[in-house]
């Protein structure tokens, strides 16, 4: 047996522990305690190294690190999950700056001097849940410079110079689907689309930070915020002095909740959930909490019915979410829907008013009410009427602005109180409506037979022009013969 001296045996417990002699070494000017690595206020300019790799928070704030470059940690680090940059002037971060540190879910970049964020600039830190970058000089924000972040819950980008952010990053559900704090104060943000962001659920506007911003007065926003206030949002209730817009012309800011009734937008307050359906429609009666997934809750109708599940005939669903689903709708459905929510702090009650049209969407006749369809009927007889009484068409067409001269006051018989049927005048135009008969066949006194009129005698000048009188007629009450003058 070989005696073991003082040497070998601290070589051997080197050799014997997990961190290794090389890789758990602390960096010069750095503090370590643990898995934790410190090197703060060092006056460092680059990032140390080597690294050890059993680090789990780094700290390197306020220090004179300016640039982060791709090979600032060189050997991956599977166990950092806190990154500490702040207060160290960084003007620029690679793209490829997080690739050795894949399991980073806090990352502190503040009070630093960064003026973009490029495209995929965190697309490495798919575990990444708190981002901090808050007092930067920051203006333009790529909408692809936080793709993958899935699991990232907090975004701090207030105190910067950010006049647009992309908004439909937090609607579209698929580019940050946990995302449930975003602070955008303090920035240049002149116009928020007030009426999308209603849309989010309560819990995320409840961490929607908007104040501090140079925001132009709008009835919508006001709406908006409103609401929170009444809902007791944090965003709006903390901050309700620094949530103030510019109106066109005015000298200073004013508060966007003093809006109501204010000249010259003369904003409404608007309720806070209605929703219109009619006979026989599916509805879904939404519980927006403030709370974030909250399991314990019920719905009380109307009547006060308390549904938890199925409700009767199962026109009522309480679904997995926490929503209720009325279906084939009733006139007796509409009324208040109250919510109640047990959240982990303190209860909510949410209410939702329904009102249930009496007609159905799609009917024939339902459309139209009563009223409405008896002034139509009324305006369309007075216009028939019109139609009959001044726009009856000529019978005879070719009459039209042709009118039969009057006969002659000496003519005695034409005159007489015994004609029934007036007398042809002579004259250059012929009667409306005359013609020759085809066959001048002659009967019993010379009347012509298939109900033709006579032909006229060919005209060889005024003195031989002819009244003749239709042999049909009555023309006198003692003979069946035409007179003829």
């Amino acid at each position: 047996r070989v005696p073991m001296g003082p040497l070998s045996l601290l070589l051997a417990l080197s050799l014997l522990s997990p961190r290794g002699s090389a890789g758990a070494s602390c960096p010069p000017r750095c503090v370590c305690a643990s898995n934790l690595l410190s090197c703060s206020q060092a006056n460092l300019s680059v990032v140390p190294t080597p690294l050890p790799r059993f680090t789990a928070v780094l700290d390197l704030s306020h220090n004179n690190v300016t640039r982060l470059r791709a090979d600032w940690a060189p050997a991956r680090l599977p166990h950092l999950h806190a990154l500490l940059l702040s207060h160290n002037g960084l003007t620029f971060v690679s793209t490829e700056a997080f690739t050795h540190v894949p399991r980073l879910r806090h990352l502190d970049l503040s009070s630093n001097r960064l003026r973009t964020l490029d495209e995929n600039l965190f697309s490495d830190l798919g575990e990444l849940e708190v981002l901090l970058l808050y007092n930067n000089e920051i203006t333009t924000v790529d909408r692809t410079a936080f793709e993958n972040l899935g699991r990232l819950r907090k975004l701090y980008l207030g105190q910067n110079r950010i006049a647009r952010f992309p908004l439909e990053l937090l609607w579209e559900g698929t580019r940050l689907p946990q995302l449930a704090l975003l602070d955008l104060s303090a920035n240049r943000l002149r116009a928020v689309p007030a009426g999308e962001l209603q849309a989010l659920p309560a819990w995320l506007r409840d961490r929607l930070y908007l104040h501090n911003n140079p925001l132009a007065c709008d009835c919508l926003l006001f709406q908006l915020l409103d609401r929170g206030h009444r809902r007791h949002l944090s965003a709006v209730v903390d901050f309700q002095d620094e949530l103030r817009c510019i109106l066109p012309g005015a000298p200073a800011s004013i508060k966007i909740l003093a809006l109501a009734g204010q000249q010259p937008l003369n904003c409404s307050k608007a309720q806070e959930a209605v929703l219109e359906a009619h006979l026989g429609d599916s509805v879904t009666l939404g519980c927006d909490s403030r709370w974030q997934g909250v399991r314990s809750r019920h719905w009380v109708t109307p009547g006060g019915e308390r549904v938890l599940g199925d409700g009767g005939n199962g026109s009522v669903v309480l679904l997995a979410n926490g929503s209720l689903q009325l279906r084939a709708l009733r006139a007796e459905d509409a009324g208040t829907y109250a919510c109640w929510v047990a959240g982990p702090l303190l209860n909510e009650t949410l209410y939702v008013e329904l009102l249930v049209h009496n007609f159905t969407l799609h009917g024939p006749h339902d459309t139209l009410n009563t009223a409405y369809t008896t002034l139509v009927g009324c305006i369309l007889s007075v216009v028939l009427v019109l139609i009959y009484l001044y726009l009856t068409p000529c019978r005879c067409c070719c009459c039209r602005g042709t009118e039969k001269p009057p006969a002659p006051r000496d003519d005695s018989i034409n005159s007489s109180v015994l004609s029934t049927t007036p007398n042809h005048a002579g004259g250059t135009r012929e009667p409306c409506g005359s013609h020759i008969a085809s066959s001048a066949g002659t009967g019993q006194n010379g009347r012509f037979k298939g109900g033709g009129t006579p032909p006229l005698p060919a005209r060889q000048g005024p003195k031989a022009q002819r009244k003749v009188s239709d042999p049909d007629s009555v023309s006198s009450v003692f003979s069946d013969t035409p007179i003829v003058v």
